[in-house]
């Protein structure tokens, strides 16, 4: 029998990340295996709010208003929009295709197979950047609409007698969104013309001010890419604000790293002792993860005074975190606080990754998430272990951001060369 999901009409967030979770799943080495990932999207929701790890390109933010607009005009009926618009976001692959820039189309290889929409991956962000007007999620946008036309239909008919200044039509769209270009979706393009670029970076100074990102589209100059945004040239030049959310995004990744590498050299061992031949050799990957800890306790080691202080005004942390989400639950505060503390109260490498302490706290941590499916309890899921889970160190989103800010960048002129 298949595995499904469903939902009811939660917030637009909830139903995203959900959404998302899907996504990543079949990502081993980007998967949240030790539950950490509500602390992680605190400090990426403060850093660049509107963006999500599935997002691709910056145009997407126009291409969905352009298309629910169309549709809106045509007065396209409650019952149909959901089939209608899934249409037109096929039918703009095959264009977008056409151009010269391809990278990150999303359905470029599913086409018209595609199953997650550009409207739900960008419908959360077109909120946030105020672009989307209506309040609610997207399948709620589309059984408004009937009611949506009648609505504006009432208001005309009180502009003919004369008291129009006291309603005002409902609007579903930013009123200074950009025209589409004639005959959208025909010959479209992911690059972004400079009243397009224009127009994102007003809405995400506006709406998101003070944050990363808003730094970036704002006062940004071309970079070459990086793989962390601490590593950003221009990080010096951001408000004492932002520089304290990144000092404490970067502590964090690091730290939660070596959480991440002993839960993968226990599975390891685990894998070696039990004569259990699932991907990659079992000797192999236990000598892997030892030299991986190694260096990343070498970075530990590089990092240790900034890391103690880091640790004495840890509730300034949390403080950032809780600003965000204050339902972060107990556990995961205790077993970040926990593994932290014998992370840097260990007398080196070797002693860390023996320690009974670190060890049960990681077994106990992913047997209290997944139960009878934990990995280290359970021969037939330690089996299907890819050989990577969750080792990939937490970059909150960066990859998406650089794009979609280097995409804006461009269009008001500031791109490479």
């Amino acid at each position: 029998m298949a595995s499904t999901f469903a939902w009811l009409d939660h917030s637009e967030i909830d139903r995203r990340k959900a959404l998302d979770v899907v996504d990543l799943f079949r990502e081993q080495d980007t998967r949240d295996e030790l539950g950490i990932g509500t602390v992680r999207d605190a400090l990426a929701d403060s850093l660049f709010p509107g963006i999500s790890t599935i997002q691709t390109r910056a145009k997407y933010l126009l291409f969905i208003p352009w298309i629910y607009q169309a549709l809106e005009a045509s007065r396209t009926k409650s019952s149909d929009v959901a089939r209608l618009a899934r249409r037109h976001e096929i039918d703009l692959i095959y264009q977008l295709l056409k151009s010269d820039d391809t990278d990150g189309i999303i359905g470029k290889d599913a086409k018209a197979s595609l199953q997650r929409l550009p409207s739900s991956v960008y419908w959360a962000g077109l909120g946030v950047f105020g672009i989307r007007r209506f309040q609610g999620s997207l399948d709620q946008y589309h059984r408004s609409l009937d009611g949506f036309y009648l609505g504006r239909r009432q208001v005309h008919a009180f502009a003919e007698d004369g008291i129009v200044e006291l309603f005002k039509p409902q609007t579903n769209w930013h009123e200074g969104l950009p025209s589409a270009p004639d005959g959208f979706p025909e010959e479209a393009s992911l690059q972004l013309r400079e009243e397009e670029a224009e127009y994102l970076h007003q809405q995400i100074m506006t709406n998101v001010p003070g944050t990363l990102i808003a730094f970036l589209v704002d006062q940004g100059e071309w970079w070459d890419a990086v793989s962390f945004p601490w590593h950003h040239p221009q990080v010096g030049e951001c408000s004492s604000h932002v520089k304290a959310q990144l000092h404490h995004a970067e502590l964090f990744s690091l730290i939660m790293l070596g959480a991440a590498l002993l839960y993968n050299l226990m599975l390891a061992e685990k894998r070696a002792s039990s004569g259990n031949n699932g991907a990659g050799s079992p000797e192999g990957l236990v000598g892997h993860y030892r030299n991986a800890l190694g260096d990343w306790y070498g970075e530990v080691e590089d990092k240790r005074r900034t890391l103690d202080r880091w640790v004495e005004f840890r509730a300034d942390f949390w403080e950032v975190i809780h600003r965000v989400n204050p339902r972060i639950p107990i556990p995961t505060v205790h077993f970040i606080n926990t593994w932290t503390d014998i992370a840097l109260g260990s007398d080196g490498i070797d002693s860390l990754s023996g320690a009974r302490a670190a060890r049960d706290l990681i077994h106990h941590r992913e047997r209290r998430l997944k139960r009878a499916l934990a990995r280290l309890d359970n021969p037939r899921a330690l089996e299907m272990w890819s050989g990577a889970a969750g080792t990939q160190q937490l970059t909150y989103r960066w990859q998406q951001v650089q794009t979609i800010v280097q995409d804006i960048l461009h269009g008001l002129g500031r791109g490479q060369g």
